[in-house]
C-alpha cells in the first residue's frame, strides 16, 4: 500500500513558476514508478509527466509541457516533484500524483496502470 499526498499548488500569474510535491508513505518508494496527471474542468484526466522506478527507465512528458516542466524524485525523502516554469493559463487544473509498483502494466503514460492516487492539488494560472 502506498499513500500519496500532494502539495504546492496555488494561484500564479502566467509566466510564473510553482513546484508541486508528492509525499509517499511506505518503505519501498524507490520501487514505484510515479506520475503526474491533471484534470481541468470539463475535461478528462490527462498524463503530464512520469518517472520510472529505476534510473535507466527515464522520464516522459506530454508535449505541451516539454521544456517547461521537470519531474524528479528523491527516494531518500519518499518524495516526487514537479517543477513547473513558464506557466500558461491552459495549465490550470487539479494535479494528481500517482504510483504503480515497478513498471506495472503499460508505459509511463497509461493512466489505467496506476494503482495509487493522491487527492490532488489545485493549480490556477491567471493572465
Amino acid at each position: 500500500q502506498v499513500q500519496l499526498v500532494e502539495s504546492g499548488g496555488g494561484l500564479v500569474q502566467a509566466g510564473g513558476s510553482l513546484r508541486l510535491s508528492c509525499a509517499a508513505s511506505g518503505r519501498t518508494f524507490s520501487s514505484y514508478t510515479m506520475g503526474w496527471f491533471r484534470q481541468a474542468p470539463g475535461k478528462e484526466r490527462e498524463f503530464v509527466a512520469g518517472i520510472s522506478w529505476w534510473p535507466g527507465g527515464g522520464t516522459d512528458y506530454t508535449d505541451s509541457v516539454k521544456g517547461r516542466f521537470t519531474i524528479s524524485r528523491d527516494n531518500a525523502k519518499n518524495t516526487m516533484y514537479l517543477q513547473m516554469n513558464s506557466l500558461k493559463r491552459e495549465d490550470t487544473a487539479v494535479y494528481y500524483c500517482a504510483a504503480k509498483y515497478k513498471s506495472g502494466s503499460g508505459g509511463l503514460r497509461t493512466i489505467e496502470a496506476y494503482d495509487y492516487w493522491g487527492q490532488g492539488t489545485q493549480v490556477t494560472v491567471s493572465s
